[in-house]
């Protein structure tokens, strides 16, 4: 579904509270179309799917304990017991690389699912705004993206000390005025279309306006956002852990997977490889998964404003 296609039937879709979920069932069907003709999408879609499944059932396809040291068995190869071998304190690889994965798909999905809802609903409500508290925002959000984001992280990890919660509420501070800023931009073309003026002259109450006119109009710009951000999100969580600013020994990581095992890269080169391989196809999928949304759904990034 294209912005031509919302423009012509904002009207129809939000009228009435049903407004939000009739876009989300828009955006759906174009989904669901744009499968078949989009590669990049599919295959996108097909490795997060794997990284999930894999995620999930962890437990049962490993079958080792992922921070259980065992000194006998410490850096041997592919065995049958050990499919990826042993890491220097004799943990299983396999068992932690999955393991791992659990641990990036929730802090991910956390951080970005608050990242990416505070961003939308503050980018909305500003852009109707558009008066000393749209400028007062932007001001700060202008501040906040002016400082890199792993400096930013850093900061927050380094006082709040690095457990899950403030992991998430790093990845958001940092995050959000990104957020905020591309969907300020893309909410500002929908300002001016005729079925919000008509809710202005109804009387509707401004929040309502935002939720119901404004907001279920930008859903297809969220989402290819969602997409994007996580992908950035779970390799800037990674690289935080590979610092010794993210998740704790022996809490099975893939940044700390690649930190612990570095120096062991000759004698047992899984340790590391299996956490940088699945990192690397986890990212894949996201950005593969952002670029054909945007292309599905006629979204054109640059023209909005996005914030890197």
């Amino acid at each position: 579904m294209t912005r031509s296609t919302t423009d012509a039937t904002g009207a129809a879709l939000n009228a009435g509270p049903g407004g939000l979920p009739g876009r989300i069932r828009g955006v759906a069907t174009s989904l669901t179309s744009s499968l078949s003709g989009s590669a990049a999408l599919t295959i996108g879609l097909g490795l997060i799917a794997v990284h999930v499944v894999l995620a999930v059932l962890a437990p049962w396809i490993a079958g080792h304990d992922p921070v259980a040291t065992d000194s006998t068995v410490a850096l041997t190869g592919s065995t049958w017991t050990h499919w990826l071998g042993t890491d220097q304190y004799g943990r299983d690889i396999l068992s932690r690389t999955l393991n791992g994965g659990r641990y990036a798909l929730l802090v991910t999905f956390l951080a970005t699912t608050i990242a990416v809802g505070i961003g939308t609903v503050l980018g909305c409500i500003t852009a109707y705004a558009d008066n000393w508290f749209d400028e007062v925002v932007m001001r700060i959000v202008d501040a906040l993206l002016a400082v890199p984001s792993i400096l930013a992280l850093l900061v927050v990890v380094t006082v709040f000390d690095s457990g899950l919660w403030v992991i998430v509420l790093a990845v958001t501070v940092v995050y959000a005025p990104a957020v905020t800023r591309v969907v300020r931009g893309a909410a500002r073309t929908i300002i001016t279309q005729d079925y919000v003026t008509a809710a202005r002259a109804r009387g509707e109450k401004p929040l309502s306006i935002v939720f119901r006119e404004i907001l279920p109009n930008v859903m297809d710009v969220v989402l290819v956002e969602y997409a994007m951000r996580a992908s950035w999100i779970v390799l800037l969580i990674s690289t935080l852990s590979f610092l010794g600013f993210g998740a704790n020994p022996p809490t099975p990581d893939w940044g700390l997977m690649v930190q612990e095992n570095r120096t062991a890269l000759t004698v047992a080169p899984l340790g590391a490889l299996a956490p940088i391989v699945a990192l690397a196809t986890l990212v894949i999928g996201l950005n593969l998964s952002a670029d054909g949304l945007s292309k599905s759904l006629g979204i054109d990034r640059a023209q909005k404003g996005a914030v890197s």
